[in-house]
């Protein structure tokens, strides 16, 4: 049995360090797959296309236009994934009493509640009343609400979801909303690419001649089957996390909870919605937020979060 449990701690070990050691390489593939998009869309297909006047001209012009502002879109919510940090706990990290707030704080007014945890002058934890305090063995340090550890970064996550090989980074308190937006554009970008190439793509299996270079016309068919499984694969994921945004869970915590009839921090859609996007309606659709949303919403802080004071016996 001892064996047994060691050498899965081997194999999880071993898993954790290959998904460390591609780093660099997904975000190659990432852009690779961008390049080779941007070549059969724009270089050889809708760019020439411009200048052939008439409704051609047109179609193309709105393509590219398309095209290069969700690129824009895309690689900014992309790269503020790979670039921020997900939230670790801070050093020496203690819950602390929350100062009560006023009603004009959506988030945190008189209808919910902050849970945390009281420190006695003896330094040691007072639980307030159906509150657990959660620790972290491999960490040694105490978890925040909602926290868990990540055995690839080696460390705990706020709010973590899970570890994207694609962004080599966790998806946590403080880049989950740039990671909703990189899947929305990237599901964006993908089926308007799928969408433009598509009679390129059908062309392949007509008898009419098709003009062009073959290197040129393997490349548009590589393109549109790429853009195409991106798509359908990323619309899935981005489903499944518009549902977790609604009931204001995570992917980890969606797991935890199966049996668990109500959540204690569901707090109606719209505040659900508030937690992660901010309310300054300006910033909803690009990768940042208002200084506004950050001093008034706790939970963009990843240390504490807004819940229902009948249901916080509830802890994950």
């Amino acid at each position: 049995m001892h064996r047994s449990g060691a050498v899965m701690s081997l194999n999880v070990f071993k898993f954790c360090t290959a998904l460390r050691s591609l780093g660099s390489v997904m975000i190659l593939l990432v852009l690779g797959v961008i390049c080779l998009t941007y070549y059969a869309l724009v270089i050889t297909n809708f760019g020439p296309a411009l200048f052939d006047g008439g409704i051609n001209s047109v179609v193309a012009l709105f393509v590219l236009f398309l095209f290069h502002c969700l690129l824009v879109m895309l690689l900014w919510s992309y790269f503020s994934c790979v670039l921020t940090d997900p939230g670790g706990v801070p050093v020496n990290w203690r819950p602390e009493m929350d100062e009560e707030r006023g009603e004009t704080d959506p988030l945190t007014g008189s209808d919910f509640s902050v849970s945390v945890v009281a420190l006695q002058p003896s330094g040691v934890l007072n639980d307030q009343p159906n509150q657990r305090v959660r620790y972290c063995r491999k960490c040694n340090q105490i978890k925040p609400p909602r926290c868990h550890h990540c055995s690839v970064c080696g460390r705990c996550i706020l709010k973590m979801d899970h570890h994207c090989v694609w962004i080599v980074n966790c998806v946590g308190a403080l880049n989950y909303k740039y990671f909703l937006l990189f899947l929305l554009y990237t599901f964006l970008e993908t089926a308007l690419v799928t969408l433009s190439l598509l009679s390129h793509f059908l062309a392949f299996f007509s008898d009419e001649e098709i003009p062009g270079t073959p290197g040129v016309l393997a490349t548009s068919f590589l393109a549109f089957v790429l853009n195409l499984a991106f798509a359908l694969s990323v619309l899935g994921f981005l489903i499944m996390h518009i549902s977790l945004v609604a009931g204001n869970t995570t992917t980890i915590e969606a797991y935890e909870k199966k049996t668990t009839p109500k959540w204690r921090y569901d707090l109606g859609r719209r505040r659900n919605f508030e937690q992660v996007f901010g309310t300054d309606k300006k910033y909803w659709f690009i990768p940042a937020y208002s200084e506004d949303d950050l001093r008034r919403i706790p939970a963009l802080q990843g240390l504490q979060y807004p819940s229902k004071p009948d249901l916080d016996v509830q802890e994950f």
